[in-house]
């Protein structure tokens, strides 16, 4: 999706392309098979569900063909995690790649003890609070976890990107949706299980992000090193 001349333009392909993906478990096959994927357009061409969609169908209201209603479907199955994880927009994470995403881009912290050691500020603490120990399953509507977490006129700043951050870094992620468009969040941990999650602290962090780089350079040799950077660092 790109802002052309003012106008909003869609990209993506014609229904009977080979290549078009036509439902959400096709979808959920497509992003599972390759293991992560941006919702929209980026700077490496190919690498979104936009531009694998019919166009003229997002936002049509129709969960058959309509990817933007396909996205909270995702979200809600809790077999693929959904989320801001690419460069603070939003995509999707197998299963497969979670924990490898997640070593990264912890640098092999859980919340608390990257708190304790002075690497998260105390706004984040205040989110994460509702989402650890006996509140680990939660799942919170975004407006109701603004309050909780003391945000709002009288009180901390910056929820959303407080949000965003905190799913950037895969603490967090949209478990669900309600309406149009309010969002559930709950920890990642909540979807896939603390052991899961974790299962790649025992590794470098960096041999993590090696591994996405070279995934990234194998299946789509175009791309820079700076457009892999920009996107999933």
């Amino acid at each position: 999706m790109g802002n052309e001349s003012g106008e909003w333009i869609m990209h993506g392909m014609k229904w009977d392309n080979p290549d078009c993906i036509h439902s959400v478990d096709e979808a959920i096959k497509y992003i599972n098979e390759f293991g992560f994927l941006p919702l929209f357009k980026n700077e490496i061409d190919g690498f979104s569900l936009e531009e694998r969609t019919v166009p003229e169908y997002w936002w049509s209201d129709n969960p058959e063909i309509d990817p933007w209603m396909w996205r909270a479907i995702i979200a809600r199955r809790h077999d693929i995690v959904y989320g801001k994880f690419f460069d603070k927009k939003a995509g999707f994470i197998s299963k497969k790649w979670l924990p490898v995403f997640a070593n990264y881009r912890r640098d092999g912290y859980d919340f608390d003890a990257l708190y304790d050691d002075g690497k998260a500020p105390n706004k984040h603490k205040k989110i994460m609070v509702n989402f650890m120990e006996d509140n680990a399953d939660s799942e919170i509507y975004s407006n109701e976890l603004k309050k909780q977490a003391g945000f709002g006129k009288d009180g901390e700043k910056g929820f959303d990107g407080a949000i965003t951050n905190l799913m950037m870094q895969t603490y967090l992620c949209n478990c669900d949706f309600k309406g149009w468009d309010v969002a559930v969040y709950s920890s990642i941990e909540h979807i896939y299980g603390y052991d899961y999650v974790t299962s790649c602290y025992k590794d470098n962090p960096q041999d993590s992000w090696k591994q996405i780089v070279d995934y990234m350079h194998e299946m789509y040799p175009e791309a820079t090193d700076k457009q892999i950077r920009k996107l999933l660092k």
